[in-house]
């Protein structure tokens, strides 16, 4: 059963930072428990094709993931999808965000999740669990893009 979750959240920082920190991958740690270690590859500023290589912790379990750039639009839209072969992969995710008034930015992030094997017996479990954190992973990468991001 593919499917997909999102979240949504205000960040009190203008888009084009905003879109700069999200862009750079290494900054996922900062928002995502799971994520133990990342990398960018090459290791120069994101572009369409720049591949993000991480260890992830699920379930208990470490895997290694590997996400693609397919589509970098500064400074409203970035697209990733997962190039490693797990059980739970995402298909296609990514980042929207949209000017607000008084230097904030709306930010929603998305995650086309579908299985493969056995995960497409997993997947139903990966959807509720990221369903279920969805309002708090928001809440995590307002926090996280404030802290990182000197207010203008």
């Amino acid at each position: 059963m593919p499917g997909q979750f999102e979240a949504t959240t205000e960040v009190d920082r203008p888009v084009e930072a905003v879109f700069d920190y999200l862009a750079d991958g290494r900054n996922d740690q900062q928002f995502s428990p799971r994520v133990l270690r990342i990398e960018r590859v090459p290791d120069t500023p994101t572009a369409v094709g720049t591949v993000f290589r991480s260890t992830v912790k699920d379930a208990g379990m470490k895997t290694a993931r590997e996400f693609r750039i397919t589509d970098l639009q500064a400074p409203v839209r970035i697209r990733w999808a997962e190039a490693s072969k797990n059980s739970v992969t995402v298909r296609e995710g990514g980042y929207d965000l949209e000017s607000l008034a008084g230097g904030r930015t709306r930010v929603r992030i998305f995650n086309a999740l579908e299985g493969h094997g056995l995960g497409r017996l997993l997947v139903g479990l990966a959807l509720a669990a990221a369903r279920k954190d969805a309002h708090d992973f928001g809440a995590r990468i307002k926090a996280a893009a404030e802290a990182a991001i000197q207010p203008r």
